[in-house]
């Protein structure tokens, strides 16, 4: 078995499983076959290019986790923040963006009470 199906099918079958996707819904919504990400899964087969952005985007996975796994990754929640504000249209964002901020304003003053006690 080689590394790179392995590594593959693990980090597809943890995002899909951590966000509560069946491996037909995945398919669906990839729009791929599902026998697809089941050889993936399973460490077979050599998806496409095409296959593999798609799922990649779907499943809002860095793909340094497959195409780099040795470089040092950013913490998870920090990624999937990330491609929350990606995904985000412009106008979301401008309404995002003062809420983001009193939310991080406030727990830094958190923060800072309970240091000065």
């Amino acid at each position: 078995m080689k590394y790179y199906a392995e590594l593959l099918g693990q980090t597809l079958k943890k995002a899909r499983i951590e966000q509560g996707l069946t491996q037909a819904q995945l398919a669906a919504k990839a729009n791929v076959d599902v026998r697809t990400i089941i050889n993936i899964e399973k460490y077979r087969g050599n998806p496409k290019l095409e296959v593999l952005f798609s799922l990649i985007n779907v499943l809002k996975i860095d793909a340094r986790e497959i195409f780099n796994p040795e470089m040092p990754g950013e913490n998870p929640a920090f990624q999937k923040l990330l491609f929350l504000i990606e995904d985000c249209s412009q106008e979301e964002v401008n309404a995002l963006k003062p809420i983001i901020e009193a939310v991080l304003q406030a727990l830094r003053q958190q923060k800072e009470y309970y240091l000065q006690k």
